[in-house]
């Protein structure tokens, strides 16, 4: 076994100060969000991290990163990392353990084990999502969070988005009669939540080119794009439209049907995006001639109280000239929709809209929106409304849109509060990633029952 200690832009490794009571373990960082956890210093959080991961890629990527921040011009980090580089890293990271905290981004094939043996351990566990991304996973899921509540042990799932400002302002805005009035049940043609996610495969961290990983492409090892990047949207629903109300998945959701897309690579895409020059022989079962086939997108259709919501989940090669990642989401009320979009026309800044259903009502939902952003002032400062057409849009100042990579930071801080005083964690919480998991896993499942259907029709056809 190898053991690395080493030394990022001059720092050096030192122990835990007496105040820094939270000692942090980083297993195996194959995702670029396992260094975004560590992108800015974090009060009461060791300045030693221990990185257990296998020699490769995965980890020096990650060490690269950090010492990127740690070399950085503007608030650098100071995180000196000490590096046990094995090929069995999580059992020697069981072994060791020389922190209380475990951190984990990246491969997610059997993540949902690893968690367990960590709470079982006494280890909080803040980890990236997916949690699950096979549906055979939710009953190990259901017993992981019930053994953590027992042991009073913090395993929090990273929903980052809670903290984007154009998914707060539509979660005080729905919850507003007023304004919003009541949800809608919906049809199945016009779902009472619509949401829409498209990312692209080569794109920009933090002002870098992205490399990802080989296995990104292995739905076994990534998850399909619903159970992978889909958590968030089952997330903002439920958190959307039963804030601080716990939700049952067992009586309150109904998941109808699901969908699955494959697309294809060109092997000079794959390079592109991964810095190969070939196919892997792990991905082999995925090539069909001088292509490589990964599920590109899903769609998932549930009713959470009765209400119609529709999911869908697109990963694309590339945007275009000008192009980031879009987003689409629309609240259908009784008094007016409320929309996020993030497209061409607002210059891929996710914008929110307020859109009265009645031209009558056009005045007094506009002077219930105002009511409402005056009564955020204190804690979301700036936020007026401009008039465009029928349409209400919130004018957002630029000091309150934080960044994706940004939004980690305060996710561990939020994590942090919780491993001080455990009892400090929401009681939804828990029923909140059950529900999410049952949607995203039983949405998984769905799909692939219907491709495999597709498939059949397709060979019995003379």
């Amino acid at each position: 076994m190898l053991a690395l200690a080493l030394t990022l832009a001059g720092t050096a490794p030192s122990p835990a100060t007496a105040g820094d009571d939270v000692r942090l373990m980083i297993l195996d960082p194959g995702h670029f969000h396992a260094a975004l956890f560590l992108r800015e210093t974090l009060p009461g959080v060791a300045r030693q991290v221990h990185v257990y991961a296998p020699m490769g890629p995965d980890l020096l990527g990650h060490l690269q990163r950090i010492s990127g921040y740690n070399a950085r011009a503007e608030n650098p980090t100071t995180w000196a990392l000490e590096v046990h580089a094995s090929p069995d890293s999580f059992a020697r990271l069981l072994a060791e353990r020389p922190g209380n905290v475990a951190v984990l981004s990246g491969n997610n094939l059997g993540k949902i084990d690893r968690i367990e043996a960590l709470v079982n351990a006494g280890v909080h566990v803040l980890a990236d999502k997916p949690w699950a991304i096979e549906p055979g996973e939710f009953a190990t899921l259901a017993r992981v969070l019930e053994r953590a509540a027992a042991k009073r042990v913090v395993a929090y799932d990273a929903m980052t988005q809670r903290f984007e400002i154009s998914c707060v302002l539509p979660r005080e805005l729905v919850n507003d009669p007023a304004v919003f009035g009541e949800l809608v049940r919906g049809t199945a043609e016009e779902p009472a939540v619509t949401m829409e996610s498209v990312h692209f495969l080569k794109k920009d961290v933090d002002g870098v080119p992205l490399l990802r990983p080989a296995w990104f492409f292995d739905a076994r090892r990534l998850g399909e794009p619903l159970a992978d990047v889909g958590t968030h949207l089952v997330d903002l629903v439920q958190w959307t439209l039963s804030p601080d109300r716990a939700i049952d998945y067992r009586k309150d959701i109904v998941v109808r049907q699901g969908s699955r897309m494959v697309e294809e690579l060109t092997r000079e895409q794959f390079k592109a995006v991964t810095g190969l020059t070939a196919f892997p022989a792990d991905l082999r079962d995925h090539v069909r001639g001088d292509r490589l086939g990964y599920v590109a997108q899903n769609r998932v259709d549930y009713t959470l109280r009765g209400a119609q919501v529709r999911l869908e989940t697109v990963w694309r090669f590339e945007a275009p000239p000008g192009g980031k990642d879009t987003e689409l989401t629309i609240l259908r009320g009784s008094r007016a929709r409320v929309e996020v979009r993030q497209g061409p026309e607002e210059k891929f800044v996710p914008e929110v809209w307020v859109i009265p259903n009645r031209a009558e009502d056009r005045a007094a939902v506009e002077a219930a929106v105002r009511a409402r952003l005056q009564r955020l002032a204190p804690g979301l400062p700036g936020l007026a409304v401009a008039t465009e057409g029928a349409r209400l849009r919130i004018v957002i100042p630029a000091a309150l849109r934080v960044s994706h990579e940004a939004h980690f930071a305060l996710v561990v801080r939020r994590f942090l509060g919780f491993r001080a005083d455990p009892a400090t964690m929401p009681a939804w919480e828990t029923p909140f990633m059950l529900a999410k998991y049952f949607v995203t896993l039983e949405g998984v499942r769905l799909g692939r029952l219907a491709e495999q259907s597709r498939a059949t029709k397709l060979s019995s056809t003379p």
